[in-house]
This record gives C-alpha cells, sequence and structure tokens, in this order.
C-alpha cells in the first residue's frame, strides 16, 4: 500500500461534535486524483451503513450475512463492527419489547464492543439524544482503533470519511428538524432491523 503523505497533511484534524470542515461527498472528490485506482473505488464503499447483502428471495436489505471482502481490512473490519451493532440492537429491542420469533439471525458476540455498545444504549434508549451520542462516540473509537499505525497509508483516509459522515449527521440534529429526523432513524435501528431483515439501508 502506498503513502498518502501529502493528501493526510492537508486534512484539518477532526474531533467528535465539531462541525464538519467539509461534506463527504466534498472529501470524496477531493480525495480521489491523490489515491490509486484501487484505492480511489472503494471510496464508494465507506458508509455508516455496513451494506447489507440483499436476499434474492426478498428483496431486502439483510445483516443475515457478511458482506463479501472487499480488500480493504479498514472496510471489513468496520462493516463486521456495524453490523454486530445493529444486530444486537435489535436483539434488544425485540427483548424490551416482548416479542418472540422475530430474530431469524444471531447476533454476533464480536467484535466485543459493539456488543457491548448496544446494551449500553438500550439503557440510553429514552432518551434519544442520548443514545445518538453514546452510539457515535463510540463508532469514532472503533474507527480510530480500526484505522491502526500506518498514519498515512489508506485506512485512514477512509477512517476521515467515516469520520466526515458522522460529524455532518451529527450536524443534522442541531435544528428542531433534525432531531426529529434522528428520532425517526433512531426507532428504525432498533425497531426495525428485524434481525435479518431490515430497511436499514435506508439509515445513514
Amino acid at each position: 500500500m502506498g503513502s498518502y503523505y501529502y493528501l493526510v497533511s492537508q486534512l484539518p484534524y477532526l474531533i467528535y461534535g465539531q462541525k464538519p470542515p467539509m461534506s463527504p461527498e466534498a472529501f470524496r472528490d477531493f480525495a480521489r486524483p491523490f489515491l490509486s485506482s484501487q484505492d480511489a473505488a472503494l471510496l464508494d464503499l465507506v458508509d455508516l451503513d455496513p451494506q447489507p447483502v440483499k436476499r434474492a428471495d426478498e428483496g431486502k436489505a439483510s445483516y443475515a450475512e457478511l458482506s463479501p471482502k472487499c480488500g480493504s481490512d479498514f472496510i471489513d473490519g468496520w462493516r463486521e463492527w456495524e453490523r454486530a451493532l445493529r444486530l444486537n440492537l435489535a436483539r434488544h429491542r425485540a427483548i424490551k419489547a416482548k416479542r418472540e420469533g422475530t430474530a431469524s439471525v444471531e447476533p454476533p458476540n464480536t467484535p466485543a464492543d459493539a456488543a457491548t455498545l448496544a446494551t449500553r444504549a438500550m439503557a440510553a434508549a429514552e432518551s434519544p439524544l442520548e443514545g445518538e451520542i453514546l452510539i457515535d462516540k463510540a463508532r469514532w473509537g472503533a474507527i480510530e482503533t480500526l484505522q491502526g499505525l500506518d498514519y498515512f497509508g489508506r485506512n485512514t483516509v477512509y477512517a476521515y470519511l467515516l469520520k466526515l459522515i458522522i460529524l455532518q449527521r451529527k450536524a443534522s440534529f442541531q435544528t428542531e428538524i433534525g432531531f426529529s429526523e434522528y428520532k425517526s432513524l433512531y426507532a428504525a435501528i432498533l425497531e426495525g432491523v428485524q434481525m435479518g431483515t431490515s430497511p436499514a439501508g435506508e439509515y445513514k
């Protein structure tokens, strides 16, 4: 993997909660010319959603299976982490609602921090904003862990893009309209994801 020193050295440092210095779309356009064709193509796979596999028999987004390996350890690791979070959130939501027979996929216990986060998030579910902050701060930490030590490698570029997505999403919650949208999204991740069939591809 090549070094992207010139690209990374130009990037403003990101802190959770700050106003994003650029949109994720603008960053993709900015970064693409600096990357190899292979690494640039992977920019389009970087998203908060773990890109669920669609079941042919249902035509719906599903976290029943891990997405195929894409050639990036960072993106593959992120998909595994976020999938574990969403499936565990769905399980806890089903238990809380005392629903039975809705879990078609057993949520993974690993990565352990993602599974634990789901339990903690459910404890804060009565306050959507607190739940949002808890989840996104944990996402931020997971991104930094997955990024690794090669600071000028492609993982840093992908991690930066994911952080921008989180910052942009958080910024949308600052207004009353944005907060209302968040409550709908939060409800979708807790209620709509049903352990294997989900509209969660719409979750940003």
